[in-house]
């Protein structure tokens, strides 16, 4: 069986290492970075600046003993980045090259969608190459939905392949919407932006204004 904890900084190296090599071949990644080689070596320091600037300090890494894979999530309220975080960001945009202004337009896209009730975000998921298909994912997945429906509160996320719509699925997630990343010199991914109602909730009539598909 699976166990999942939660991670700590310690933990920052081998977790931005798994998730580079899970999403080598992710649509997003290599639309926002083309060449294999650059992808190789810009992934694992992404993930680094992830998970030191924004999702250790103000969201929550989930991971399991074997550091197999990782779930970053984002909390309904976190706080705002600290100047030491925002910096780190700025210090990243070289490593973009020419692809800034695609990352930009893309980010622009989903914020415009984003849902505006208080949800937890699943930022990112993956599961290191050689533990697929060993229910490493399943484990994350539904390690966060059990705190979800304890707390009350519904999960959004934004899929990038249609295939995995249905692990999603089987966790009680529904595509709401769908967003095409701008083409620039790039033909875009599609991406599916899924919201998950939580079990204790799911009886409640909607409420007004609720979710509507809008991601981050």
């Amino acid at each position: 069986m699976t166990e999942v904890r939660p991670a700590a900084r310690s933990d920052v190296g081998a977790i931005s290492t798994l998730l580079a090599r899970a999403f080598f071949d992710d649509p997003v990644a290599a639309y926002l970075f083309p060449e294999p080689s650059w992808r190789a070596a810009v992934l694992p320091r992404f993930f680094r600046l992830q998970l030191r600037h924004n999702y250790l300090p103000r969201g929550q890494v989930l991971t399991t003993t074997a550091r197999s894979g990782a779930a970053l999530v984002m909390p309904p309220f976190p706080r705002e980045p600290r100047i030491v975080d925002r910096l780190a960001h700025i210090g990243f945009l070289p490593l973009m090259g020419r692809r800034v202004a695609a990352t930009h337009l893309l980010t622009e896209a989903l914020e415009a969608r984003r849902p505006t009730d208080p949800h937890y975000y699943l930022g990112t998921i993956g599961t290191d190459p050689a533990h697929q298909r060993q229910g490493v994912g399943s484990a994350l997945v539904g390690s966060l939905t059990a705190r979800c429906d304890e707390d009350g509160l519904p999960i959004y996320l934004e899929c990038s392949r249609s295939e995995t719509i249905a692990f999603y699925a089987r966790f009680g997630f529904e595509v709401r919407d769908v967003v095409e990343a701008p083409t620039t010199g790039i033909l875009g991914p599609r991406l599916y932006l899924m919201w998950r109602v939580p079990k204790a909730s799911l009886n409640r009539p909607p409420e007004a204004g609720g979710p509507t598909g809008r991601p981050r």
